[in-house]
């Protein structure tokens, strides 16, 4: 086997992929949307393999913690305390929550955990879900494969730099802390 995604046998490139994202896959993401750009991979196996990815790992936390979360939780004195508060602030915003889930680097477990505490209906995580991982993995693609390259190119940059500066810049981003983090 060849260090080239590109040869790697029966798309052995892209269950990478799929697995990167359904761990919490960014890294991974951005360097297939790299090779994407460069022609060493199918960009929309590597959109699907992303996708499929990162919505499996959103709804797994969700569909294990569905039924029993609220008995467990319930069982703690702060939960019950906060509990009508939680079940309210995401029962008003849980399409949103579900679709945003992907773009919230660290915090998935944690929104999937609460969307099921508060009985969020699965059709409409599920569907927010799938449509936030397509988004999610589109844009990371399209960014670091072609937007990034093609714009850094009338400065000059070209080649595999072309195809790193906007994925850095990316990886960057994502794994920058918001100030909603540190509270």
């Amino acid at each position: 086997m060849t260090l080239n995604p590109a040869d790697w046998p029966g798309g052995l490139a892209y269950v990478v992929v799929f697995l990167a994202a359904l761990i919490e896959g960014e890294v991974v993401l951005v360097a297939a949307a790299t090779l994407a750009g460069q022609g060493s991979l199918d960009p929309f196996g590597v959109v699907a393999a992303g996708t499929l990815g990162a919505a499996a790992g959103d709804q797994i936390p969700f569909y294990l913690l569905r039924y029993h979360v609220r008995s467990w939780l319930d069982r703690l004195p702060a939960m019950r305390r906060a509990s009508s508060r939680l079940v309210s602030a995401v029962s008003r915003r849980r399409a949103l929550l579900s679709f945003l889930i992907r773009f919230a680097p660290g915090l998935r477990i944690a929104i999937a955990s609460a969307c099921a505490y508060a009985d969020v209906p699965p059709l409409v995580f599920s569907t927010c879900s799938v449509l936030g991982a397509l988004v999610w993995a589109t844009c990371i693609v399209a960014v670091v494969g072609w937007l990034g390259p093609q714009f850094l190119s009338t400065f000059g940059v070209s080649g595999w730099w072309a195809a790193l500066v906007p994925a850095l810049i990316l990886l960057i981003l994502l794994k920058m802390r918001s100030p909603l983090d540190e509270e």
